[in-house]
């Protein structure tokens, strides 16, 4: 049966492409950028975002007969208390980098795997500790100005940034400030049969 990946997101694909796994991409889903989070933690907004968009790619696939298991996730940033998502347009980008320079800010992905046409699921999330260094402001203009940022939870991609020479330093798995938390998705995988793009047959998660 197959791994479904309810994301556009190009880093998620890539991180599972890369550990091994085959998933299958669902597009569209459910547009977050106007919900409301209101009183409730970082760490269940992420999830439950992870659980909407599955539950999106559920019912599209019941529809339709699919079978395996969906994953999806949800990545957001917390400087000094404040949640960062993505950024709207370069304005915005360029204010989120000069809030993370000279400081430390935590990243948190949630995730839900979930079987079609079930409510049987697994929901949790992971966190990362980002320090970012001294950047001017030349640096976050052009970056602001390059459309790096887009689609990508507080402005920028830890291995791109990285890559680029920025004083970033992350404690914790570098992979869920890209935007899944392999360390620990992986072996939840695998526990399930899942090598490839195909597993064994269903069973509880």
């Amino acid at each position: 049966m197959t791994l479904w990946l309810a994301s556009r997101s190009p880093r998620r694909h890539r991180l599972l492409r890369e550990a091994g796994f085959d998933p299958v991409v669902l597009g569209g889903g459910i547009d977050d950028a106007g919900l409301v989070r209101g009183d409730v933690t970082p760490a269940a907004w992420v999830e439950a975002l992870a659980w909407l968009k599955a539950r999106w790619a559920g019912d599209v696939l019941s529809r339709e007969g699919g079978r395996g298991v969906i994953l999806a996730a949800d990545t957001l940033c917390v400087v000094n208390g404040a949640p960062f998502g993505q950024p709207r347009d370069p304005a915005d980008a360029a204010r989120m980098l000069r809030a993370m320079r000279d400081a430390a800010h935590e990243t948190l992905t949630g995730v839900c795997l979930l079987e079609p046409g079930s409510d049987t699921r697994l929901l949790f999330h992971d966190r990362a500790r980002v320090h970012v260094g001294a950047l001017t402001d030349a640096v976050i203009a052009a970056y602001a100005a390059s459309g790096a940022w887009q689609g990508k939870a507080g402005g920028y991609n830890l291995a791109e940034v990285a890559a680029a020479g920025w004083p970033v330093t992350c404690e914790g798995d570098p992979a869920t400030v890209m935007g899944l938390p392999m360390r620990r998705l992986v072996p939840l995988l695998r526990a399930r049969g899942y090598t490839g793009g195909r597993c064994g047959p269903a069973g509880t998660l």
